[in-house]
């Protein structure tokens, strides 16, 4: 596919911005209701917002992919495997609503976060490479992403201050997705730089 020199494709640009909010409210709510709540109802509620985060985190690997693979299909492909496991990862919470089952809480959220900064560092040389975003948009996320994976390494020595740090990705997240929103377009329509 031609690409011109004042022009990048984003595909479905804005449809994954919003895929990203809605990500962090499904599971914001439903870790909260999951893990805080006392009744066995409140954390069915949590499990099913999350099972619904882990759905709409495979919709923006699949999205995006579509997007990388225009100028990496390697890094594309990474892309995509690494919300697939944080989308399984995330779901297996679901396990412990099974009184056979008894996983560790909070494991599946690490070790899903983990793999999510390592998978995502690559995308964001991608975006910034070839200037699908501005370029300290780009930065931005790959030092965030890189402090979100090195967090949650620690997490499993037993260091437990990955939440202070995780701003830095978090917010990287949100303001991509309004960025993707304000500026991208449907279906391989084009942004201009």
């Amino acid at each position: 596919m031609k690409k011109h020199c004042s022009q990048i494709v984003i595909y479905n640009a804005r449809i994954i911005g919003i895929l990203f909010l809605l990500a962090f409210l499904a599971y914001g709510f439903g870790r909260h209701l999951f893990f805080e709540s006392g009744t066995v109802s409140e954390k069915y509620a949590g499990s099913i917002l999350i099972i619904i985060n882990s759905t709409i985190v495979l919709f923006i690997g699949i999205l995006l992919k579509k997007t990388l693979q225009q100028y990496n299909l390697l890094i594309g492909n990474i892309y995509l495997l690494t919300r697939i496991f944080e989308a399984i990862a995330l779901a297996i919470v679901f396990l412990n609503l099974i009184p056979q089952f008894n996983i560790p809480l909070g494991y599946e959220y690490f070790l899903a976060m983990f793999v999510l900064g390592l998978g995502s560092i690559p995308m964001c040389w991608v975006l910034f490479k070839h200037r699908i975003t501005p370029k300290w948009l780009a930065i931005w996320g790959a030092i965030g992403y890189t402090v979100f994976a090195f967090d949650f390494l620690m997490e499993f020595f037993g260091k437990h201050w990955s939440m202070y740090l995780l701003a830095i990705g978090g917010l990287w997240e949100i303001t991509f997705a309004i960025w993707l929103i304000i500026n991208g377009r449907f279906n391989g329509k084009t942004i201009n730089r």
